[in-house]
């Protein structure tokens, strides 16, 4: 996790959702596990190309060829999912909660921290075992755009973070 210094800005993709009065506090990406399932797809490919390429290799090679293109295509969805995470940001301000998604379909969801009436951690075992988590908000009988953040970094360490933004110390002789 990124704690953003006096002197540090956010990334340019973030830096245009901020307001002139805000602060930002913290700024983390998701956490690479989001890219399992892609790393696994493209892996998976290689190997299915490779057994299927020497199986076919007598009998054809324009099937081959097809087999490669193919598993190409499915590198190139791997490194765009890549490209996608690389611009992706939870940012959270001295007042709200921004999610960036999108590399070309810009996605900006948000939350006030003032609206913020509950809000939870879940983490599964591969979560745990890889250091990432999820953030469930609620908001007072609303619908919020911000509802689940997922696949995010440090969560326990997030967690109480946002909580102390959200239910400031009020006493003063605790400091």
């Amino acid at each position: 996790m990124r704690l953003v210094t006096p002197g540090d800005s956010a990334p340019a993709s973030v830096n245009r959702y901020l307001l002139p009065h805000e602060n930002q506090v913290i700024t983390v990406r998701r956490h690479p596990a989001v890219l399992m399932q892609p790393v696994a797809l493209v892996l998976g490919g290689l190997i299915v190309a490779g057994v299927l390429s020497n199986t076919m290799a007598g009998s054809g090679g324009a099937a081959v060829s097809w087999i490669w293109w193919a598993w190409l295509i499915l590198l190139g969805w791997f490194v765009w999912k890549v490209a996608e995470w690389s611009v992706d940001y939870f940012v959270i301000t001295n007042q709200r909660m921004i999610l960036t998604t999108g590399l070309i379909t810009r996605k900006v969801a948000m939350m006030p921290l003032t609206k913020v009436t509950d809000m939870g951690f879940q983490r599964s075992i591969t979560g745990r075992i890889l250091g990432y988590g999820e953030f469930v908000l609620e908001s007072a009988g609303q619908e919020q755009a911000l509802r689940t953040v997922d696949y995010l970094p440090y969560p326990e360490q997030l967690y109480l973070e946002v909580c102390e933004m959200i239910f400031p110390n009020k006493n003063p002789s605790d400091d």
